[in-house]
């Protein structure tokens, strides 16, 4: 068991590792969007998760998968 606190990131972190993964400007990543339907795969979800729970963030694939919206994420990361 690790005894690294959590980290809860911001929602302008989320939305650039989003952006990063999916290799578009910031700018046209849409908060309620469907990230699936915008290119997201598990591949991509995947890699999120762990860039998040390196730097502390509890989170699973699971919980992104289920509600793949960047608003959704936050939520997600912010509850932990």
């Amino acid at each position: 068991m690790s005894s690294a606190p959590s980290t809860v990131p911001t929602r302008d972190r989320i939305r650039a590792d989003v952006a990063d993964v999916l290799d578009v400007p910031v700018a046209e990543i849409d908060d309620s969007a469907n990230l699936l339907d915008e290119g997201m795969d598990s591949v991509r979800v995947m890699a999120l998760v762990e860039r998040w729970r390196a730097d502390g963030v509890q989170v699973d694939l699971v919980d992104l998968v289920g509600e793949p919206t960047l608003d959704a994420w936050f939520e997600v990361t912010a509850a932990r």
